[in-house]
Protein backbone atom coordinates (compact mmCIF):
# COMPACT_ATOMS: atom_id res chain seq x y z
CA UNK A 1 0.00 0.00 0.00
CA UNK A 2 1.10 3.00 -1.13
CA UNK A 3 0.84 6.15 1.50
CA UNK A 4 1.06 9.99 0.53
CA UNK A 5 1.26 12.76 2.82
CA UNK A 6 -0.77 16.48 2.30
CA UNK A 7 -0.27 19.28 5.14
CA UNK A 8 -1.96 22.40 5.45
CA UNK A 9 -1.36 24.68 8.23
CA UNK A 10 0.95 21.86 9.84
CA UNK A 11 4.37 21.32 9.96
CA UNK A 12 5.62 18.00 8.62
CA UNK A 13 5.50 15.45 11.92
CA UNK A 14 7.00 12.20 11.84
CA UNK A 15 4.97 11.29 14.62
CA UNK A 16 1.88 11.47 13.12
CA UNK A 17 2.54 9.88 9.86
CA UNK A 18 3.86 6.81 11.76
CA UNK A 19 0.86 6.53 13.71
CA UNK A 20 -1.19 7.23 10.48
CA UNK A 21 0.57 4.41 8.70
CA UNK A 22 0.37 2.02 11.60
CA UNK A 23 -3.14 2.05 11.98
CA UNK A 24 -3.75 1.77 8.08
CA UNK A 25 -1.21 -1.22 8.03
CA UNK A 26 -3.51 -2.90 10.34
CA UNK A 27 -6.39 -2.09 8.00
CA UNK A 28 -4.54 -2.86 4.83
CA UNK A 29 -3.29 -6.11 6.45
CA UNK A 30 -7.29 -7.25 7.34
CA UNK A 31 -8.67 -5.74 3.69
CA UNK A 32 -5.54 -6.87 1.15
CA UNK A 33 -7.52 -4.93 -2.00
CA UNK A 34 -6.21 -1.31 -0.47
CA UNK A 35 -4.52 -0.01 -3.44
CA UNK A 36 -3.75 3.62 -1.63
CA UNK A 37 -3.54 6.09 1.00
CA UNK A 38 -3.96 9.96 0.55
CA UNK A 39 -3.66 11.42 4.21
CA UNK A 40 -4.12 15.06 4.80
CA UNK A 41 -3.42 16.97 7.96
CA UNK A 42 -5.23 20.45 8.68
CA UNK A 43 -4.74 22.50 11.74
CA UNK A 44 -8.13 25.26 11.27
CA UNK A 45 -8.04 28.27 13.91
CA UNK A 46 -11.70 28.25 15.47
CA UNK A 47 -13.60 29.65 18.39
CA UNK A 48 -13.63 25.77 19.83
CA UNK A 49 -10.80 23.96 21.18
CA UNK A 50 -11.08 21.56 17.90
CA UNK A 51 -9.84 22.06 15.00
CA UNK A 52 -6.87 19.45 13.86
CA UNK A 53 -8.47 18.05 11.09
CA UNK A 54 -7.59 14.37 9.65
CA UNK A 55 -8.99 13.08 6.12
CA UNK A 56 -7.87 9.94 5.07
CA UNK A 57 -8.95 8.66 1.18
CA UNK A 58 -8.20 5.21 0.59
CA UNK A 59 -8.26 4.21 -3.49
CA UNK A 60 -9.66 0.25 -4.13
CA UNK A 61 -11.71 -1.48 -6.43
CA UNK A 62 -14.76 0.29 -7.44
CA UNK A 63 -15.11 4.09 -5.72
CA UNK A 64 -12.40 5.24 -3.54
CA UNK A 65 -13.57 6.25 0.20
CA UNK A 66 -13.02 8.89 2.50
CA UNK A 67 -13.51 10.03 6.13
CA UNK A 68 -12.17 12.71 8.32
CA UNK A 69 -12.41 13.58 11.62
CA UNK A 70 -12.02 17.38 13.66
CA UNK A 71 -11.17 16.21 16.92
CA UNK A 72 -9.01 18.49 19.98
CA UNK A 73 -5.79 16.42 19.03
CA UNK A 74 -4.80 14.86 15.79
CA UNK A 75 -3.99 11.63 17.35
CA UNK A 76 -7.80 11.23 18.35
CA UNK A 77 -8.44 12.61 14.85
CA UNK A 78 -6.34 9.87 13.02
CA UNK A 79 -8.15 7.10 15.12
CA UNK A 80 -11.72 8.40 14.62
CA UNK A 81 -10.93 8.71 11.28
CA UNK A 82 -9.71 5.07 10.73
CA UNK A 83 -12.89 3.65 12.87
CA UNK A 84 -14.87 5.58 10.00
CA UNK A 85 -13.11 3.92 7.57
CA UNK A 86 -13.24 0.49 8.73
CA UNK A 87 -16.90 0.92 8.87
CA UNK A 88 -16.77 1.59 5.17
CA UNK A 89 -14.74 -0.89 4.00
CA UNK A 90 -16.43 -3.83 5.83
CA UNK A 91 -19.50 -2.32 4.23
CA UNK A 92 -17.60 -2.46 0.68
CA UNK A 93 -16.26 -6.33 1.46
CA UNK A 94 -19.70 -7.50 2.06
CA UNK A 95 -20.57 -5.89 -1.36
CA UNK A 96 -17.40 -7.23 -2.97
CA UNK A 97 -17.55 -10.74 -1.78
CA UNK A 98 -21.62 -10.81 -2.41
CA UNK A 99 -21.04 -9.85 -5.94
CA UNK A 100 -18.29 -12.95 -6.37
CA UNK A 101 -20.66 -15.31 -5.25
Amino acid sequence: MNTVFEYKNVKANRYLESLAVDKLLRLANKYAFIIRADIFFNKEHTNNKKGNICGIRLSLPGPRIYASSDEYSFERSINNTIKDLKDQLERRKVKLYKSLS
